[in-house]
């Protein structure tokens, strides 16, 4: 890195650094930080911490750990008291440790992410296993070849070239990217948008047929047509090749350009084919649903044909043997839409389950077991009220997916589509016979039974001689979720029974009298708003208990809280006695720390076992409450509010009372005046007020809330009757658009009769003059006789003519259009084939040209590496004749000597030619040595030099030596104490300042760096400021070039004039703020 550090001492560079570091995934990065560092809690990251939390604290150690190094810090530091002040060094040495940590940093995670990554013939890298992804989704970066480009970029590094191939050199190198596969939101919001670009959809068919070979040819990201078309292909052939029907019901095939697009049909067609050939092997089994079937019925497997039976046939023959017993017959699958077969299969399966539980029971008691159903069995035909149940009643089998929405069943009145309600079917299937949950249900502890099978009882009496502990702690965990299970299965059978109950009431009265049918709707909405009103209040119930809960617990914490206090104001009180009674015993420090110690580990001790009981009492009281039911919670907690404010009130007085008592012995034994005690009491009062405000406060937060509450109840009692209002409003635009709808249909069906009769006669009439001519007089009573029929028959040809025509012309029209795709196809990969050998050709030729650049690089240097070591003997040869020679040199022609006698003629030369030349000696002899400046300016070279420089004119030859001469200034005021001597020489600092507002050309800035010399010193800021008028045409320079600036910057064609004038203006600016701020600081 470079010397000065700029990642540390540059905050852009930092920030940004930082920010190319929070790109990793925080998981990775806390392992990485973690294998650098050290430290537990880099891996100890809680669950409840939220994401924000994490990464300020990333942020934080990124910061404060990585970024710096306390030893260097303690080592380099001028004053280990004063923070940021190192000696030379510190940022070079700190800059290789941040260099180390980045490579190591990066080269460990990319090591760890490149062996535990999940290939992509396997499955999808975090998703069906691996490890998590390296770097955020959100981020930009996504290699480690990106991370160490943009962190170790030309700013922070030296001239090291590529950085990448070194390390390749020596045996590291980074490999892993992250594609934008694993990155994918697989998640389905929208299913039509969602499948539109293939690729959720041939990840259906990975899981489906266990088949991640799928997953090298999707294409992603797929933002463009081309790219969805490519994807929805790829997932049509494989189902092609898996055997799925890529048609719909009615024949028409279904294209990836379908899929594409969004057909909403055709999509459904496709995603319902997909469930019953793929998904549908994978949740029943042939054999078994076989044997359940010869189970129900009572026969042989053999006169079930397993072999050649489909399992759409073995599911529909599965739920008619069911519903055989309940006497309901079952033609197909269209028969289940009002939901009474799903009624009675679980119905079935609940009883059964009942009955084998309590088998033992009865026959031990010898009592007749009657089988009775679980639920009502009153005969029930509403569709609504059967889904729902049976929606309510899968949430007991565990994990099962909600096929059917409620919200659905309530806005279309119960109707359901074929393909859900066998969705339904197939998933109860593989929850009851193929699983087995009902089993795990113990359906006989959620209706009371207390009876267990024999077996289940030998196997507990097993268990519990075999281990104890273990049975007593699993049983309770059973005791509780058989308890969760009961409360469900008891609501939803109670909801079941009243339901049962309101509509026959309603049955009976609908059947009394026609008016009444009015009244029975009303009580099914009733129904729906009695349901809403029960959740709405449980609801509130359990927000009002937790509000109960947090006032609770505030209490709690406020009464911990006073006792601390009180505590801490004891402590304090025994520690000021004990060491103002122990000062005079103790007379080392040493005894006194000890005497406090311990007097603070007592009162620790004490404050800790007043504490533990406190919150034991208050679990107890909460626990207590919890479990009790309170008849009027608002009346308690008004009692039990008021008790603890007047104790809270009480509490403040006596600890007021004993602050003061405590502070006027202090104050006594102290000796403290009148002016302490009554700041004292000040600050008691304003504590006081504080104390009043915050309650003031309280209460009108408090009242706030119940304002905000009360116009919550009014917005929502408002909410409703909108609702309702808007629902009325829908009923009845419906049935007005369905009657205009069925004029309409009316109408189309008379002008449709009408066309079809005209067509039918234009038929008839070509007809009867075709067989007219051909057979007249033989054909004319039969013709008559047939005419009725033909006619039907004549249509029905066309009709078939037609579509065979439109088939055709499709066929043959996709057949163009595939032949289209296919030719654009081989143009593209023909022109990509084009450019792709244009640009290996062109890269080859510019790393050939790179190469060829290095050899002639590494050629030069080892050949003037040659050069060098066999020129060294004439070198040393050299040197030893320019020895010999400068010993016999005369002292007149040495160039000290020279430049004084140069410097005497200079003002009596007349020659503009010899003075240029002589000032150009003297700039060239003053830039390289520093004993010819000292001898020069004592020989009074720089009132010599002032003097030419005032006489120095406009022209060429005399800008040119001026130009000279302020260099040759300029090379002496490089050392201090000539420019001492420069300062103190009387016009000096009057000419160089004229001779800057003057000029505008090179002289300009010379000038310019010889008074930031002289303004450096503070003599030369004072001999500055003796200028005021000089001083002000500064300012005057500053202004008109910053408006001169302006005017350039909006013409775009003067940017040699711009570079210029920009250059020009800083210099005054620096000059001006140089002058100001020495002259502040004097």
């Amino acid at each position: 890195m470079k010397a000065h550090c700029p990642i540390v001492t540059d905050v852009r560079m930092k920030e940004n650094a930082t920010k190319i570091l929070m790109s990793y995934n925080p998981i990775w990065l806390r392992i990485g930080l973690y294998i650098i560092f050290g430290g537990d809690s880099l891996l100890s990251s809680d669950g409840d911490n939220s994401f924000m939390q994490d990464i300020s604290f990333l942020k934080m150690v990124i910061e404060k750990q990585f970024f710096s190094h306390p030893g260097l810090a303690k080592a380099y530091a001028y004053n280990k008291k004063v923070e940021g002040l190192y000696r030379p060094g510190y940022y070079e040495n700190l800059g290789n440790v941040i260099l180390k940590r980045i490579l190591l940093l990066v080269l460990i995670l990319d090591r760890a992410k490149s062996q535990t990554t999940l290939p992509l013939k396997y499955g999808i890298d975090g998703v069906d296993g691996g490890s998590p992804l390296l770097f955020t989704v959100s981020s930009g970066i996504k290699s480690s070849r990106q991370v160490l480009n943009d962190f170790l970029s030309s700013d922070v590094m030296h001239g090291e070239g590529n950085l990448l191939a070194h390390l390749v050199i020596v045996g590291y190198k980074v490999s892993h990217q992250q594609s934008a596969l694993v990155e994918f939101d697989f998640q389905v919001s929208d299913l039509f948008l969602d499948f539109q670009d293939g690729v959720r959809l041939c990840r259906v068919i990975q899981l489906l047929r266990h088949d991640p070979s799928i997953l090298m040819k999707i294409v992603v990201p797929s933002d463009t047509q081309k790219k969805n078309l490519a994807n929805c292909g790829v997932a049509l052939e494989y189902l092609k090749q898996a055997g799925v029907m890529l048609c719909d019901e009615d024949g028409l095939r279904i294209t990836g350009d379908d899929v594409a697009s969004g057909d909403k049909e055709l999509t459904l067609s496709l995603l319902w084919n997909i469930f019953v050939h793929l998904q549908l092997p994978l949740l029943i089994d042939k054999t078994t649903i076989a044997d359940e079937i010869s189970k129900i019925g009572g026969f042989n497997m053999d006169s079930l044909n397993v072999i050649n039976s489909t399992l759409m046939g073995l599911l529909l023959n599965w739920i008619q043997a069911i519903c055989g017993k309940y006497d309901l017959k079952i033609d197909g699958f269209s028969s289940l839409d009002n939901g009474k077969a799903i009624w009675c299969l679980l119905d079935y399966y609940f009883r059964r389950e009942l009955s084998c539980s309590c088998s033992c029971s009865n026959k031990d008691s010898h009592e007749p077991r009657g089988e009775k159903s679980i639920m009502s069995a009153t005969d029930y035909t509403d569709a609504v009220h059967n889904f729902i149940l049976s929606q309510k009643l899968t949430t007991l089998l565990g994990n099962f997916p909600e096929v059917l929405q409620i919200s659905d069943l309530l806005e279309h009145n119960g109707t359901v589509s074929v393909q859900s309600v066998v969705i339904l079917l197939v998933f109860l299937l593989s929850q009851l016979i193929v699983k087995k949950n009902v089993d795990q249900l113990n359906f006989h502890k959620l209706l009371g039974c207390g009876c267990q099978s024999l077996e289940r009882r030998h196997s507990l009496t097993r268990r519990q001689s075999a281990n104890s502990d273990t049975i007593l702690h699993n049983k309770e965990r059973d005791i509780d979720i058989t308890k969760d299970a009961a409360k469900k299965f008891k609501a939803i059978q109670a909801w079941w029974r009243n339901m049962t109950e309101q509509n026959y009431k309603s049955s009976v009265r609908s059947a009394t009298s026609i008016s009444d049918c009015s009244t029975a709707q009303k009580t099914s909405f009733d129904i729906l708003r009695e349901n809403a009103a029960t959740i709405i209040q449980s609801h509130y119930r359990r927000l009002k208990e937790r509000r109960n809960f947090l006032k609770m617990m505030k209490a709690i914490c406020l009464v911990q809280t006073v006792v601390r206090t009180w505590l801490t104001v004891k402590k304090n009180t025994k520690i000021n006695k004990f060491c103002s009674a122990s000062g005079q015993e103790f007379r080392s420090e040493e005894l006194k720390r000890v005497a406090t110690l311990i007097v603070e580990r007592h009162n620790f001790v004490n404050l800790r076992r007043s504490v533990l009981p406190t919150q034991q009492a208050a679990k107890i009281y909460i626990a207590q409450r919890r479990d009790a039911s309170c008849l009027d919670p608002v009346k308690a907690a008004i009692v039990i509010q008021k008790y603890v404010r007047g104790w809270m009130v009480r509490s403040y007085h006596i600890l007021g009372l004993a602050c003061t008592e405590n502070a006027s012995l202090k104050c006594q034994v102290k000796g403290l005046n009148n002016s302490k005690i009554e700041a004292a009491t000040r600050i008691q009062i304003a504590w006081k007020n504080f104390l009043h405000r915050s309650l003031h406060k309280r209460t009108y937060a408090a009242t706030k809330i119940q304002s905000y509450y009360r116009g919550w109840r009014l917005r929502m009692r408002f909410m409703k009757q909108k609702q309702a209002i808007t629902k009325i409003q829908s009923n009845f635009r419906r049935l007005k658009c369905w009657r205009a709808f069925q004029n309409a249909w009316k109408e189309f069906i008379c002008r449709t009769l009408q066309n079809q009769t005209l067509a039918a006669t234009r038929i008839q009439s070509h007809f009867r003059g075709w067989q007219l001519r051909r057979n007249f007089m033989k054909k004319k009573q039969a013709i008559i006789k047939i005419q009725s029929h033909f006619r039907g028959w004549q249509l029905r040809r066309n009709c078939m003519k037609k579509k065979q025509a439109i088939i055709k012309i499709q066929s043959n029209f996709r057949l163009q259009k595939c032949l289209r795709a296919f030719q654009q196809y081989k143009n593209a990969n023909r022109s990509a084939i084009i450019i792709q050998s244009f640009v290996r050709g062109w890269m080859a030729r510019r790393e050939a040209r790179r190469y060829r650049f290095l050899v002639v690089m590494i050629q030069s240097h080892w050949k003037g590496y040659v050069a060098r070591k066999e020129s060294r003997g004439q070198l040393k040869d050299l040197r030893l004749r320019m020895v010999e020679s400068a010993k016999n040199v005369d002292d007149s022609k040495r160039i000290i000597n020279r430049l004084l006698s140069a410097l005497s003629v200079l003002l009596s030369m007349k020659s503009i030619s010899g003075i240029l030349h002589h000032c150009e000696t003297l700039d060239m002899a003053t830039a390289h040595s520093q004993k010819c400046c000292e001898e020069l300016v004592a020989a009074g070279a720089i009132g010599i030099l002032l003097k030419q420089i005032q006489s120095a004119s406009r022209s060429i030859p005399d800008q040119q030596v001026l130009k000279h001469a302020l260099s040759t200034l300029r090379n002496l005021a490089r050392y201090p104490h000539l420019a001492e001597v420069l300062i103190d020489t009387p016009p000096s600092v009057e000419i160089i300042l004229w001779k800057m507002l003057r000029n505008k050309e090179e002289g300009y800035f010379i000038a310019s760096e010889i008074l930031k010399k002289i303004c450096s010193n503070p003599k030369g800021v004072k001999a500055v400021h003796k200028f005021p008028a000089l001083l002000k045409r500064l300012h005057t320079l500053v202004e008109e070039l910053t408006r001169k600036l302006n005017t350039e910057k909006r013409n775009p064609r003067t940017v040699v004039l711009k570079e210029n004038t920009d250059r020009r203006w800083k210099e005054a600016v620096q000059l001006l703020r140089l002058i100001t701020n020495g002259y502040r600081i004097q």
